[in-house]
C-alpha cells in the first residue's frame, strides 16, 4: 500500500509558468503604451514670451534646451558634442543652414551659452531664439 500512495504523491512537479507569462506581457504592453506619454510630458519647454518675432527660415535646426540642461536636435536627445559632428554634417549638406535655440525659462545660462559654442565650433553662424509672441 505505500508503494501507490507515493506513486500518486509523486503527480506533477512542474512549476505552470503560463500564467506568469501572460501577465508579463500585458505589464510590456502596458508600458509600452504608456511610454511615449510620460516622455512627452517630461520634454514640455516653457518658451520666454516676446512683443517681435521673426519667420522661421527654410533650412533650419531646431535646438531645445531643457531646464535639466539636456539637448535635443531636432527631436533627439544628444550630448552637446554628439550636437555638434550632427551640425556639422547638416552644414555639408545645406551651406545656409541655420539653428533655432529654444530654451526652457529654467534653463541655465551656461547651458544656453555652451550650446552656442558647439554650433559656431560646427560653423553655423545664423542662430536665433525661439519665443512666444506675447499679444499686443
Amino acid at each position: 500500500m505505500s508503494m501507490n500512495q507515493s506513486d500518486s504523491e509523486e503527480g506533477i512537479n512542474d512549476i505552470n509558468i503560463t500564467p506568469f507569462v501572460d501577465v508579463v506581457l500585458v505589464l510590456l504592453v502596458i508600458f509600452m503604451v504608456t511610454a511615449p506619454m510620460m516622455i512627452k510630458e517630461g520634454m514640455k519647454v516653457e518658451l520666454p514670451h516676446s512683443s517681435t518675432s521673426d519667420k522661421m527660415p527654410s533650412m533650419t535646426l531646431s535646438i531645445v534646451i531643457l531646464k535639466s540642461g539636456q539637448v535635443l536636435l531636432n527631436g533627439t536627445l544628444m550630448t552637446k558634442e554628439a550636437l555638434t559632428e550632427s551640425s556639422k554634417a547638416i552644414l555639408k549638406q545645406s551651406p545656409e543652414a541655420k539653428a533655432i535655440i529654444g530654451a526652457d525659462l529654467e534653463a541655465k545660462h551656461g547651458d544656453v551659452i555652451s550650446v552656442m559654442d558647439h554650433l559656431k565650433l560646427a560653423g553655423i553662424k545664423n542662430i536665433a531664439f525661439q519665443v512666444v509672441r506675447e499679444a499686443p
